[in-house]
């Protein structure tokens, strides 16, 4: 598989090559502030697969956070495009906003941290859900 996305203004465009490692949509308090307030819906790629075909983004990983990810974003309109874990080296974890096309996404398979999420989130239907990551 293939998928193509960049940032709201064009400056900045990427491609990233391999089959989606999880679809997921996360609610930590974190992923709020870089939404607007919503959850994050994000798919995880290879790492391997992932390059930057225009521009590149600006990174930004919390100073005063052990094992905090570097979120990625386009310096000029400001759009999250991706997250790299310090958890997860293998993998890039793409913003769907960003995806040329989002309904690739096609839904998560997954929903992350609903211990931050607030009454007003939704969460579909019979996806699993996990009050912080599962196994911890």
């Amino acid at each position: 598989m293939t998928l193509t996305g960049g940032c709201y203004c064009g400056a900045v465009r990427y491609e990233a090559e391999g089959d989606p490692l999880m679809k997921a949509r996360c609610h930590c308090r974190e992923c709020q502030y870089f939404t607007g307030g919503e959850g994050n819906d994000f798919l995880a790629v290879p790492a391997s697969g992932f390059r930057f075909t225009k521009g590149a983004a600006k990174g930004y990983t919390r100073p005063d956070y052990p094992g905090a990810a570097t979120r990625e974003f386009c310096a000029e309109c400001g759009t999250p495009l991706l997250t790299r874990s310090p958890a997860l080296p293998q993998t890039v974890i793409l913003k769907v906003g960003g995806l040329d096309d989002p309904s690739a996404f096609g839904g998560p398979q997954v929903i992350l941290q609903t211990a931050d999420a607030y009454p007003f989130h939704l969460m579909p239907e019979g996806v699993p859900a996990f009050p912080r990551f599962p196994g911890r």
